[in-house]
């Protein structure tokens, strides 16, 4: 509902960035900007602008990236939010206390405006599955949003994890 604005260290960096939100108008989605970068493109947090994904998400290529932007779009996710300017002075999103609770305690404080306007949403309306050597994430027409997800690793403390988590309306 208005501008708003967090400092923090970034995880994986150990830089102090501040990251500002802004207001924006329906349709806008989800921008992102680097201010501390000359002549800077907005990016759109879209699939299509993901990079690198080693270890956080990363949106963007080249100098222009944004690192760990997953607990913020978490926030923006969990709150209905789907229409915000983020303008940030730096490579990496700061990580607060790890989670998505700093970013959602924000957000409240300044509040959510209705833009009376609907939200557009993407049906699932076959499979669709994406693989890359051994990994793979597929998508499938469900009425509910429900994620199983196992990860396989060689450390003997990891191991193989699996969990479903079905969300309901």
């Amino acid at each position: 509902a208005k501008e708003t604005q967090v400092t923090g260290i970034g995880l994986h960096s150990g830089k102090k960035v501040t990251l500002k939100l802004h207001p924006a108008l329906s349709d806008t989605g989800i921008v992102f900007k680097r201010s501390d970068l000359v002549d800077s493109q907005e990016m759109q947090a879209t699939a299509m602008s993901v990079g690198a994904t080693e270890n956080n998400t990363t949106l963007g290529t080249g100098n222009e990236v944004i690192h760990t932007v997953e607990h913020l779009l978490a926030a923006f996710y969990g709150l209905g939010i789907n229409n915000v300017y983020c303008e940030i002075d730096g490579p990496e999103v700061p990580i607060m206390d790890g989670s998505s609770a700093s970013f959602v305690f924000l957000l409240k404080e300044v509040g959510v405006r209705n833009l009376n306007s609907s939200k557009k949403f993407m049906i699932i309306t076959k499979p669709v599955r994406v693989e890359d050597g051994e990994k793979w994430a597929q998508i499938e027409p469900a009425e509910n949003l429900i994620i199983d997800s196992t990860i396989v690793f060689a450390h003997p403390i990891i191991k193989t994890q699996s969990q479903v988590f079905s969300f309901c309306c």
